[in-house]
């Protein structure tokens, strides 16, 4: 099936599909400069889907000690976003759409003069920013409800150029993938959106609460015979939660998110959980609705 690729009403935002990559692209500068980097997103697009394809049984093992064989451009990007996490339970498929933003967003700039660019793959954000320019993203803990509980603002002076969100499938949110913790969102910043994917997923897994009867989950296997997690327990549904439980879940969060940033990881994360929310790193980046 051949991929699908047109603008959007707005005749700035170029959407890419082909079955479950979803992406959203915008770029900003001369006309005949954007035609030509939207003309080259669409064709390393083509490649994308088949490329991961092919190697998807590899892309699915959990990392050990010995690194896996990959050849594609997306799985390499993968598989160096995972690395960092190889001691825990991780696949390589947690950073992929951080990683497709990536790709894409590369082939958008290559011999391109922009001001400005982001590739989003489902909510992970890919960015460009020349010098001068920013990016504001907003932050929506609860897809179902889709309302903006805060805004990160990039500038070319920061170390950011990739925004990634993690979460339990919960309230109907309609995530493509699952998390073993029980956060509404973990939102990371990070170098690249495949950097920024792979953490948000260590940093979701953890925000958790041993056994509750609040708390639903089943085997990922159940849910996806194919899944990556096998049968590792998986978050269907969070209940009501006391105030002291969601601070004690935030908190273990907290924690990971704090060490990966003291290792170079990522630059901050913001976790939300149930209407509460706690904050990683430079708040200046990172600005909650009042």
């Amino acid at each position: 099936m051949a991929i699908q690729a047109a603008l959007l009403p707005d005749g700035r935002r170029l959407h890419l599909h082909d079955g479950p990559i979803d992406i959203v692209l915008e770029a900003w500068g001369d006309a005949g400069e954007i035609k030509l980097a939207y003309d080259q997103a669409v064709a390393a697009f083509r490649e994308v889907l088949p490329g991961l394809v092919a190697e998807l049984p590899t892309l699915r093992e959990p990392l050990g000690a010995i690194e896996p064989p990959v050849n594609g451009p997306v799985a390499r990007r993968m598989l160096a976003a995972c690395s960092p996490y190889r001691q825990g339970f991780i696949t390589p498929m947690a950073a992929v759409a951080g990683a497709v933003a990536d790709h894409v967003l590369a082939a958008l700039l290559a011999g391109r003069s922009l001001a400005r660019a982001y590739v989003n793959d489902g909510g992970d954000i890919a960015a460009h920013l020349s010098p001068g320019e920013r990016l504001v993203c907003g932050v929506v803990p609860d897809v179902s409800a889709a309302a903006i509980e805060g805004k990160i603002e990039l500038t070319f002076d920061m170390p950011v150029r990739g925004i990634a969100t993690s979460g339990a499938a919960t309230k109907g949110s309609g995530g493509r993938s699952f998390s073993m913790g029980i956060a509404d969102a973990v939102t990371v910043l990070a170098r690249d959106a495949a950097a920024a994917d792979a953490a948000a997923t260590v940093v979701g897994n953890a925000v958790d609460l041993a056994e509750h009867p609040a708390i639903v989950r089943r085997p990922a296997s159940d849910i996806d015979p194919d899944s990556d997690l096998g049968d590792r327990q998986i978050t269907l549904a969070v209940g009501s939660l006391e105030p002291a439980e969601i601070d004690a879940a935030l908190a273990a969060g907290l924690q990971t998110a704090e060490r990966l940033r003291e290792n170079g990881l990522i630059h901050g994360a913001v976790l939300a959980l149930q209407g509460r929310y706690l904050i990683c790193g430079d708040r200046s980046m990172l600005m909650l609705a009042a």
